[in-house]
């Protein structure tokens, strides 16, 4: 009787032994390993055979869990090329696919704390926090590609907009800043441009942003479109010489502030007829004059809009068709709401780096979507703010 036989019949007789399954599998996979391990040598172990193809080079533990337990396996390690179980393929792929769980866990907001519950429940052995966070950082390499790739063409128009989100900052729970660039090219369609975090109010940020942008081959830039962000009118000046339009939903929130609660519905009402104007022309002129007559009743609203008007109504210089687009942050909204929405899951970000992580993924997700999407823009009605116009054939004489 060989010694394996033996070693079986050991095992079995072993019948009231309550780690009895663990120990037949482990004697099983320790024979498979043996008897694959023989085949890529070419020899037995510890044969001198003439035969051998590669020398062993003892073995390197590795964890296997199965329902009956948790098995210490030691696999044969080679002195050239390598060897991995037959058996353990298939945990591989499981493997990966965890992985690839564990990231799309992270992007749609569930906090490190929470995978490793998530493991579990999925019949795993759990993770811990510090291979979780080694495993989100995989995203790293897809997201920094996306967010650093050369920008082509001409792009018109640039939304930019803040989110802010908590961060651990030197010891410190801050809320961070999280700018989102988005722009249009000529070609009418959407892109994703940026992503980064920082001070919304410095203007050294603001130009840092831009440039980087900018040295990336963002060009051709008309219009940026934002909140009023201290800093950032200037940056956009000096960096792609582009006017800078103020949100305008965001600057009527700002309006309402100096008015009463009562006044309310009727300077809305007043506002409105601004923004129903067919031309740049009557456009300011209706706004000069509702300043005019909130100027006795309401002074610092007036003032307000002596100060806003050219860059509310920026939006009147551009073609008409694309006034309800580009009068706002509002193609914005629904970006910051689903960064929001993730955000808020995780709660508190351990740094700067994980925000970037998180959001830049869902921005190549959005990214992905426009991409097949029809285009935001008619490529008409952009020929007027193209450097290089739409160009029309003639048509061919009948």
């Amino acid at each position: 009787m060989t010694n394996d036989r033996m070693a079986l019949i050991e095992l079995i007789e072993k019948g009231a032994d309550t780690d009895l399954v663990r120990e037949m599998l482990a004697f099983a996979a320790d024979r498979m390993m043996e008897a694959e391990v023989h085949a890529v040598t070419g020899a037995a172990h510890g044969a001198r055979d003439p035969e051998r193809q590669v020398q062993r080079n003892g073995y390197r533990d590795r964890p296997w869990d199965t329902r009956a337990g948790r098995i210490d396996l030691e696999i044969p390690r080679l002195r050239k090329g390598s060897y991995f179980p037959s058996f353990l393929e298939p945990r591989r792929t499981a493997e990966k696919a965890l992985t690839a769980v564990i990231q799309e866990a992270y992007v749609q907001g569930i906090s490190t704390r929470s995978v490793d519950d998530l493991v579990k429940a999925m019949g795993a052995s759990g993770i811990s926090k510090s291979a979780v966070s080694r495993l989100i950082e995989e995203i790293d390499e897809r997201v920094n590609a996306f967010l650093n790739r050369p920008i082509e063409g001409e792009w018109p128009y640039v939304w930019i907009d803040a989110t802010y989100i908590k961060a651990r900052e030197a010891g410190r729970i801050l809320s961070t800043a999280t700018i989102i660039a988005v722009g249009v090219n000529t070609d009418g369609r959407r892109e994703v441009l940026g992503v980064a975090t920082g001070p919304s109010e410095a203007e050294t940020f603001w130009k840092g942003f831009l440039r980087s942008l900018a040295d990336r081959g963002l060009r051709g830039v008309k219009l940026v479109i934002a909140d009023d962000h201290k800093g950032l009118r200037a940056a956009a000046g000096k960096v792609f010489h582009a006017t800078l339009q103020r949100c305008r939903v965001h600057w009527m929130r700002n309006a309402l502030a100096h008015v009463t609660a009562q006044q309310r519905p009727a300077v809305i009402a007043m506002i409105k007829t601004i923004f129903a104007q067919d031309t740049a022309a009557d456009a300011q002129s209706q706004w000069n004059s509702v300043a005019d007559a909130l100027r006795e009743r309401a002074p610092k609203l007036a003032d307000m809009m002596d100060d806003a008007r050219d860059d509310v109504l920026a939006y009147t210089a551009f073609p008409k068709e694309h006034w309800p687009q580009i009068s706002s942050t509002n193609p914005l909204e629904r970006l910051n709401g689903e960064v929001k929405r993730r955000s808020n899951v995780v709660g508190i970000f351990p740094n700067d780096k994980a925000v970037v992580r998180l959001v830049g993924a869902l921005m190549l997700e959005q990214n992905d979507e426009w991409a097949v999407s029809r285009r935001y823009m008619t490529l008409e009605s952009l020929a007027p703010v193209s450097d290089n116009p739409l160009v029309k054939l003639p048509g061919v004489a009948a």
